[in-house]
């Protein structure tokens, strides 16, 4: 019976996108990024150089951009030592896709064609993978079916489970079933491992989160920002990352009280150009837009607006404090992107499903604030007092430096399939 609502579902699902697409553009993204995708990818699958070559295939699956940062190193590492096989990577979002599109790592990437039978079947048909990786929240469940119906060993990491998911609500028996699919699980951390063991599943090993080894090999590289190493100069950085209209006003009530050597980098979480023109609006004459900064504006600009995406994990090397977005919504976005930087990190109060905030907050490194007085005196503190603000940052470092090491486990699993793995059957 469950089994026919969600087939019912993904069928509804499909219409809504189909009507939402016409009032959204983003849902316009999604809807047209998978139109004739059965003869697009088949004319990427089928090559004459993948033919001849009989090249084998791995496929990650993310469902957006925070995804694939989780699922990048993994990716990157069996590239390095597989350089022989082929990387199918797929989005099902367009903030992951639009922006990944030209991954130089893969061989194709994609929209994940909607979770239909007859679109799995032909989507497997047609690339035939050996291994599949899905990271984090992902499951699809007839994929899930039909990967293991063609013994296409399937992995999930930096997986998260919670009490409160579906899979084990009083109505949660099918979904679990579904688990049963997946070859292994590597989870961010014991919790997850002793909750899905209650229920009978055991293929799972406590990896930590793929995020630190990401974030800690970022923080090794040389990447100077043009524009940026002008505008902070001599001056004391506030980054504010993944901003929404919440933080936003926060940090304008923020600048009327500090002091004219603090100035403020805005990468907001959405960069369109509504969203930027609100912003340059509400932060006034002292704003600049990055993409249109010039050494002629520095000395008049204190508020820096972020108009593109995909440089947030480098700004963070210039902060001397890190204000992240989102917590005053559904929830904080990516802290270690800056705690790597060995800076102090701020955010707000729905932060309770990330353990790293939980664990920075009770060892020093990072701090939460709740209305606009105790972002005030906070930042304050930090700013006159350096032994503490630089006491938090190393914190921030130590942290994850010792939370690395997923990478390695989850690719020890993933080299011996590559090296076992003798195929899926043909369908």
């Amino acid at each position: 019976m469950m089994g026919y609502l969600y087939q019912f579902g993904i069928g509804l699902y499909m219409l809504f996108m189909r009507i939402a697409a016409l009032f959204s553009a983003k849902a316009d993204l999604w809807v047209r990024g998978r139109k004739n995708w059965r003869q697009q990818m088949a004319g990427a699958a089928y090559d004459d150089a993948s033919v001849r070559n009989n090249i084998r295939t791995i496929w990650f699956h993310c469902a957006s951009l925070g995804e694939f940062e989780q699922g990048r190193p993994v990716l990157e590492a069996f590239r390095e030592r597989n350089p022989d096989w082929r990387i199918l990577l797929t989005f099902f979002s367009p903030s992951g896709y639009e922006y990944r599109k030209h991954y130089e790592h893969a061989y194709h990437v994609c929209y994940l064609p909607m979770d239909s039978l007859p679109n799995v079947r032909k989507f497997l048909d047609i690339w035939n993978p050996e291994i599949a990786v899905f990271v984090k929240y992902e499951f699809w469940f007839n994929y899930l079916r039909e990967l293991a119906a063609r013994r296409v060993k399937l992995f999930v990491i930096s997986a998260v489970f919670r009490k409160k998911q579906h899979f084990f609500r009083f109505y949660g028996y099918w979904f679990r079933k579904q688990l049963r699919h997946v070859t292994r699980f590597f989870v961010q951390d014991e919790a997850s491992r002793h909750l899905l063991a209650n229920y009978g599943i055991t293929n799972v090993k406590v990896s930590g989160d793929t995020r630190f080894d990401r974030v800690y090999a970022l923080a090794q590289e040389e990447h100077a920002i043009p524009g940026i190493e002008t505008f902070v100069r001599g001056n004391k950085i506030l980054v504010a990352g993944s901003t929404w209209p919440k933080d936003e006003r926060l940090l304008k009530g923020l600048l009327k009280s500090m002091p004219q050597n603090l100035r403020v980098i805005v990468a907001p979480h959405e960069v369109s150009d509504d969203k930027i023109n609100r912003l340059m609006q509400q932060a006034g004459p002292s704003a600049c837009l990055y993409s249109s900064f010039s050494d002629a504006e520095n000395d008049g600009c204190r508020v820096m607006i972020i108009d593109r995406i995909g440089l947030l994990s480098r700004l963070y090397r210039y902060g001397d404090i890190a204000y992240i977005g989102g917590g005053f919504g559904e929830g904080i976005h990516n802290i270690l992107e800056a705690a790597t930087y060995g800076i102090p990190v701020v955010f707000g109060p729905n932060h309770g499903k990330f353990v790293e905030a939980r664990e920075l907050i009770s060892g020093g490194g990072a701090f939460c604030i709740r209305d606009q007085q105790e972002l005030n005196d906070l930042f304050l503190l930090l700013m006159n007092d350096e032994s503490m603000r630089k006491k938090a940052g190393s914190v921030c470092k130590e942290y994850v430096e010792k939370k690395q090491g997923a990478v390695k486990m989850i690719m020890q699993d993933l080299g011996e399939a590559s090296m076992k793995n003798t195929g899926p059957s043909s369908k």
